[in-house]
């Protein structure tokens, strides 16, 4: 599959909600409700806040297209950890975090995540960081798995919140 990969502006901010609310259920663990993850997409994954992740300067949201429609998009967050105990766990600096990297069900097993993860890496060096992080549910062994394909492992854990629930998290880090 062919796709283009470019940074996301203003104007995506509706697809790239169409996707995130297509796509964020899908990493949840079973447990997770309906509710709350409604609540999730409504709070952190609307037009509206990816409208304001595209004006803030320390983030990047990249979109993956094909055939002129958004099938994945990923979002970097330049910087240190706002948590101190995540600060703790991530060694590499200067380092990014992938805080979202997602790809329609369609698109799955077509190449379309590793040519992502493959722009994500090319651009944290061309911005000089060592490494990059990110947090992924402990039952997204699919997940998981993708991530340690492309060189991430394992440095601790976290917690994560999505509606009225917490979730647990492996963060895990590569070197870039």
């Amino acid at each position: 599959m062919t796709v283009e990969i470019n940074p996301a502006g203003i104007w995506d901010s509706e697809a790239i909600a169409d996707v995130a609310a297509a796509t964020f259920p899908l990493a949840c663990p079973p447990h997770a409700t309906q509710d709350d993850v409604a609540t999730f997409i409504d709070d952190v994954l609307s037009a509206e806040r990816f409208s304001e992740y595209l004006t803030d300067p320390n983030r990047t949201v990249l979109k993956v297209t094909h055939d002129g429609s958004i099938v994945g998009y990923a979002m970097l967050i330049a910087g240190e950890p706002s948590d101190p105990e995540l600060g703790k766990m991530v060694s590499l600096r200067p380092t990014q975090e992938i805080s979202k990297l997602y790809v329609l069900p369609g698109s799955h097993g077509t190449g379309v995540a590793s040519a992502m993860m493959d722009a994500i890496v090319e651009r944290a060096a061309a911005a000089g960081c060592a490494g990059l992080w990110l947090g992924v549910n402990q039952q997204n062994i699919r997940a998981q798995k993708f991530y340690e394909k492309h060189g991430f492992v394992k440095v601790g854990t976290r917690t994560f919140g999505v509606g009225t629930q917490l979730h647990h998290d492996f963060v895990m880090q590569r070197a870039v």
